[in-house]
């Protein structure tokens, strides 16, 4: 069987290459396609071979598209043009922001997708449902050009868990193992949530800008037992640099979104990481024999002086980008050219996705692929700056 030939569409830093390694569905990337030099330069990095075009869709001719005889497309597309393709590719996945299934645009797109004779099916997924402490939530789309729908479709619906008919095989800094107990989930992790702190329980005072129901849910999340501690993501060795300055302390101490090594969660890490606080991600703990509740309670009668004092002694750090990518479910190997300053690799970092989760949809997509004839109609999908499609 031949292996399908991939079409990377603004393809960031890797994320949905690394997730089709990840699935073992074999398969060549054609092209990858980005106008963000520096994300491609951490791209041609880590896929030094891969055909990387550093210009905007709209700038590649359909003759081109053409000759790359693509019949899989991997798209995580911002809101910016996307030009008309040509053949119509027997396998898409789409990922975008939460918010998107309620837009307009999604409507058109559906209206699209059904025009052409996809089968497809919607998910809301964030990686704590693969036992990763993150949230991390994003809308998806895979969709199939063929007759006969997905077993597990669900037509109108959007799915918030993982269908029951594949696994993907455990890896370092991956989903938890077959043996852990999988816990029924209601909902998914909301990826922006509101600026809280560690809970050890319920009766734990709310120290933090943050309501009963938040701290409630925070030590339901702590309690997960299948989900992973951040201790298995965490980076060994001095990240002294990444302490958080007493200034920041001072002023932000009511915001920051506090976890430890044994936490079972983290807040989603955004493109504005390291240059703000409030709803950018988590912050690290790595002071354990302090109790965060001691700490906060003198906090209101103290000088400012005295109060530095008092949260330095939680030794309060940002995540290490190293890190980052590790919850993200990068591979070890990957890693940043030299000259990519920190700030640059938390926001590509921030504009990424999260891999494993990817893996696992592309190897639900391309169950049995190859058993279908490919088709090469015109398929009329085209975003304008506000990511609306048009015919």
């Amino acid at each position: 069987m031949e292996p399908l030939r991939v079409l990377e569409l603004y393809s960031g830093i890797g994320g949905m290459h690394h997730a089709l390694r990840e699935s073992h569905i074999p398969a060549h990337v054609v092209a990858a396609i980005d106008v963000n030099t520096v994300a491609n330069e951490v791209y041609k990095h880590n896929f030094p071979h891969t055909h990387l075009l550093s210009k905007t869709i709209e700038g590649i001719s359909l003759e081109d598209f053409d000759k790359l005889s693509f019949n899989m497309i991997l798209m995580s597309p911002p809101c910016q043009p996307f030009t008309r393709l040509q053949k119509l590719p027997k396998y898409i996945l789409l990922e975008n922001v939460k918010g998107f299934e309620v837009s307009s645009t999604r409507g058109l797109l559906i209206q699209t997708i059904e025009a052409c004779g996809f089968q497809y099916q919607e998910f809301l997924l964030s990686p704590s449902s693969l036992g990763i402490p993150n949230s991390r939530l994003r809308y998806f789309l895979i969709a199939k050009l063929q007759s006969e729908p997905f077993p597990f479709q669900a037509p109108g619906q959007i799915l918030m868990e993982f269908p029951k008919i594949v696994t993907v095989e455990p890896q370092k800094h991956a989903v938890v193992e077959e043996s852990k107990p999988r816990v029924q989930r209601t909902g998914p992790r909301i990826c922006a949530e509101s600026s809280s702190t560690q809970s050890s329980g319920k009766d734990t005072i709310l120290f933090k800008l943050e309501t009963v129901e938040e701290r409630d849910r925070k030590h339901q999340q702590d309690s997960d037992l299948s989900v992973q501690m951040l201790k298995d993501f965490l980076e060994d060795g001095d990240t002294d640099e990444y302490l958080l300055p007493p200034k920041l302390l001072l002023r932000y101490a009511l915001l920051l979104d506090i976890v430890t090594p044994t936490s079972r969660r983290s807040m989603c890490f955004t493109k504005g990481y390291g240059s703000y606080i409030e709803g950018t991600g988590s912050v690290l703990q790595t002071a354990e024999d302090v109790q965060i509740e001691n700490i906060y309670k003198s906090l209101p009668d103290l000088p400012p002086e005295e109060k530095i004092a008092k949260l330095s002694m939680l030794k309060l750090r940002y995540f290490t980008p190293k890190e980052i990518a590790n919850l993200q479910g990068f591979p070890p190997e990957f890693g940043f050219p030299e000259k990519t300053t920190v700030k640059q690799r938390y926001r590509l970092l921030g504009n990424s996705l999260n891999v494993h989760v990817v893996a696992k949809l592309l190897t639900v997509l391309c169950e049995g692929f190859g058993n279908a004839s490919e088709s090469c109609h015109k398929m009329p999908l085209i975003l304008d700056s506000n990511s609306k499609i048009l015919s």
